[in-house]
């Protein structure tokens, strides 16, 4: 418990330097940029792909699940809809990313640190806190959500490839589907949990990189740690978010 209470107020304090106002700002939209480029253009290919397939996997599932002739087809594409909005692109996603990003971010951090960057910075007078992770956690949290769209829709995509090619639903059916019952109060309860799970990936991964110690084992149990304490505050707030937006 001690333990616990002060790796909270570690992070605590590390925020309260991060969100502070940048020195200059030129250089941190350029940092944003950059970030933005690693974070999240990168993460694109990794996340197409997923979708492509869940989207196409959960079409086959309800389909095999819903062989009563009372039931109309078209609920295969509502209920396919449905999964990909408000769990799969936001939370499935998110859990991803928590591997391919805070790996990235942790080791990065955590190399600067083991390797004395981020001290030799503070000689100079500069915030490192400010200046490594604010343009990470605001290029996250801003673009994130973005992702949260393009796999929703490559999720669809997916699952009409597998309409057009398997023939276990007509097309016509497999649209009204997912065009009946539409709340677009969905996808905001799942762009909102997309940029809090952007925030937290982001955050917990550039702390536990941060205060990386001993040498590169070091740094990769960081990693481990970051991934790990993200991806458990991923589902705990999922939970959390569900009961409060829905």
């Amino acid at each position: 418990m001690k333990q616990t209470l002060q790796l909270i107020g570690e992070y605590y304090i590390l925020m309260t330097r991060v969100f502070q106002k940048p020195d200059k700002w030129r250089i941190f939209w350029k940092q944003y940029v950059n970030e933005a480029h690693k974070l999240i253009i990168d993460s694109i290919p990794i996340v197409s792909i997923i979708s492509v397939f869940i989207g196409g996997v959960l079409v086959i599932q309800t389909a095999n699940n819903m062989d009563n002739p009372f039931i109309p087809k078209m609920y295969i594409g509502y209920m396919t809809r449905e999964c990909l909005a408000l769990e799969f692109c936001s939370t499935m996603v998110a859990l991803i990313l928590a591997g391919k990003i805070g790996s990235n971010i942790a080791s990065e951090i955590g190399s600067m640190r083991i390797t004395e960057q981020i001290d030799a910075m503070e000689i100079m007078g500069v915030n490192s806190a400010n200046y490594l992770i604010l343009p990470k956690i605001v290029s996250s949290v801003t673009l994130s959500p973005f992702l949260m769209l393009l796999s929703f829709f490559l999720g669809l995509i997916g699952g009409g490839i597998i309409v057009y090619t398997t023939g276990l639903v007509l097309p016509s059916q497999y649209i009204e589907g997912l065009q009946f019952a539409f709340k677009v109060e969905y996808i905001y309860y799942s762009l909102t949990k997309m940029a809090v799970f952007g925030y937290i990936i982001t955050s917990v991964s550039s702390f536990y990189g941060y205060y990386a110690t001993g040498g590169s084992l070091g740094v990769g149990r960081s990693s481990t740690k970051a991934i790990v304490i993200s991806s458990g505050l991923i589902l705990v707030f999922n939970l959390a978010l569900t009961q409060i937006m829905l």
